[in-house]
């Protein structure tokens, strides 16, 4: 059986997040259907390693106890933000060079190369000259170096990077080091055979910047089946008699737009109309800068009884954690480009209340399966939620608007077509350059 590596910047058992909860439930798909052997590479280090501990000789140790799962340990204050790179360049040519060489992988799919540096595509190619590299696009680090949100750092959303504008959101760095930045990244990426993207959205994003258009394949991230199926009734019990229990799932960071809702939920008190619940599910804000952790604290704690903090949960807790609520905000202020949490929230028959931009707009239909609101603006979300929870038979007519939500097996069968399109194609280009040379 071929087998495929999934590399991915973290492991959900250390930074849970969705690209790296997709990973580890890809790896898994893909065994349980025969197509592709798996393989699962992670990395993980310091600040959020568990244990900071590397086997003496080597950077990579087996996670979980998986034979087929591993950590690949480097350190971050050896990581180029700026060039995306790492500086010590026996994480390329020793260890990662070693790993390939002894599994020999037809199939390379990164999910992300954050901490490892795009250098580690271009080294693929050197060691696996044969095998196919896939890349998923899951947001905009290689265009956008303010943490790949494509958000200025005057507080507007980007559509379109270039040198200059992207020195005007850096004064000290140079527009010619960006353009240096931009082809140093490029020419990495260019040894991809084929790039997926979970949104439209992104795709074009990515095709404005460069990346040839028939170089990407749009297909939605599948998702498994519930874990736990509610008990009959159970899920459309609306707790008091009102569908008014809102609920929270992600990390807080700056981005996605925690602080909004906590606003929001702030001027429905004030109203008096509207008596709203809301349960923050989450984690990872002690890895945010001190001005937002500042701000989020001083939020919650102003918030009073109707919002509780629920902090970090497991996955085998979302399904009771999802039909504890009515409604799931995602009030992001950057693009995103395909939450997970909306597919989680539309598997369990919760009509989504988000953002009008990017990915988010592009998955959840307003007035169909969910509500949009202005990106960033407390005042509109409030005026939404308000409107969802006054509106009689609203919920409902939401909640029978949800389709179906890409299932996961499927979403394997297609890439797994995908690689072996890809391997035909390179194999076909073997013969012809060995032809020419005959």
């Amino acid at each position: 059986m071929p087998k495929v590596l999934y590399v991915v910047h973290n492991h959900p058992a250390v930074m849970p997040g969705g690209a790296e909860t997709y990973a580890l439930e890809l790896y898994g798909a893909m065994r349980d259907s025969g197509r592709y052997d798996p393989i699962l590479l992670a990395r993980t280090g310091p600040p959020v390693s568990r244990t900071g501990r590397v086997h003496e000789g080597t950077l990579l140790e087996p996670a979980g106890g998986d034979p087929n799962q591993y950590f690949f340990h480097t350190d971050i204050a050896d990581y180029d933000w700026f060039l995306s790179t790492s500086r010590n360049k026996d994480v390329y040519t020793k260890f990662y060079r070693d790993f390939l060489a002894a599994y020999r992988p037809e199939v390379v799919h990164f999910q992300h190369t954050l901490f490892l540096g795009y250098d580690i595509l271009r080294e693929t190619r050197r060691t696996l000259p044969d095998s196919a590299i896939v890349y998923t696009l899951h947001e905009y680090v290689p265009i956008c170096h303010n943490n790949g949100q494509m958000f200025r750092t005057t507080g507007e959303r980007c559509l379109a990077a270039s040198p200059r504008r992207c020195h005007e959101c850096f004064p000290a760095i140079p527009p010619q080091e960006f353009f240096l930045r931009e082809r140093f990244i490029k020419s990495h990426l260019g040894v991809v055979d084929r790039f997926v993207s979970p949104s439209r959205f992104l795709a074009d994003r990515y095709a404005d910047w460069g990346i040839a258009r028939d170089r990407i394949t749009v297909e939605e991230n599948g998702r498994p089946p519930l874990l736990a199926a509610p008990a009959r009734g159970e899920e459309d019990d609306a707790g008091d008699g009102f569908r008014n229990r809102i609920g929270y799932f992600g990390q807080f960071t700056a981005f996605k737009g925690a602080d909004v809702l906590l606003t929001a939920m702030k001027l429905l008190t004030e109203r008096a109309a509207a008596h709203a619940t809301l349960r923050l599910h989450g984690a990872n804000i002690e890895h945010q800068p001190e001005d937002f952790q500042a701000l989020f604290r001083s939020l919650l704690e102003t918030a009073g009884d109707d919002v509780t903090l629920v902090g970090r949960y497991r996955p085998d807790e979302l399904s009771a954690l999802m039909r504890a609520v009515d409604w799931v905000v995602v009030p992001s202020i950057w693009w995103e480009n395909a939450p997970l949490v909306i597919q989680e929230a539309f598997a369990h028959g919760r009509p989504v209340i988000c953002s009008d931009i990017g990915g988010m707009a592009e998955k959840v239909t307003d007035g169909v399966d969910g509500l949009h609101f202005r990106a960033g603006d407390p005042r509109s979300l409030a005026d939404t939620i308000e409107r969802a929870l006054a509106t009689p038979g609203l919920w409902e007519r939401l909640r029978a608007g949800i389709g179906e939500v890409h299932p996961l097996a499927r979403h394997v069968t297609t890439l797994a077509d995908l690689y072996d399109d890809v391997l035909a194609a390179r194999s076909g280009s073997a013969r012809e350059r060995s032809a020419r040379a005959g």
